[in-house]
């Protein structure tokens, strides 16, 4: 309720807000920052580093998501259309097996379209990790 100011006969509301509390709170406020500040340690984040691998895969092997989701194996030279389906028996085959030595040391790597959605991206990568396909990584392309 405002304060009520008698001055001669008429009583008049004052219609001012009291600052003092407020300057006081604040004062108070800046106090507790400046003494707890200096006792904040910066923390340390632990990003993952990007380095080189200790040796490079023999066989890469490409699995291109297209505009229209449609997926395309690229081996070598060859590149042939495929379903999501068949795609890590593709893999494997095209490693070489699932105990040789060429299926251990082989990546694959996802390529895509950039208007495809980012779900379907993650359904291929799903699918080779369900597989039991080890190297499975994403290809990048650095903006000039």
């Amino acid at each position: 309720m405002p304060a009520v100011a008698g001055r001669g006969r008429g009583r008049r509301t004052i219609n001012e807000i009291n600052m003092v509390p407020f300057i006081d709170v604040m004062l108070v406020l800046l106090i507790i920052f400046m003494v707890t500040a200096p006792l904040i340690t910066p923390s340390l984040i632990d990003l993952p580093s990007v380095g080189k691998a200790s040796r490079q895969p023999d066989k890469v092997i490409q699995v291109v998501v297209g505009k229209d989701e449609k997926l395309e194996l690229k081996t070598d030279d060859q590149t042939a259309p495929i379903g999501l389906k068949e795609l890590a028996a593709a893999v494997k085959r095209a490693q070489g097996g699932k105990d040789s030595v060429a299926a251990a040391n082989s990546a694959v790597v996802i390529s895509a379209d950039k208007s495809v959605k980012y779900e379907s991206v993650v359904r291929v990568m799903d699918t080779l990790q369900r597989a039991g396909i080890q190297r499975v990584g994403l290809s990048v392309q650095l903006a000039n």
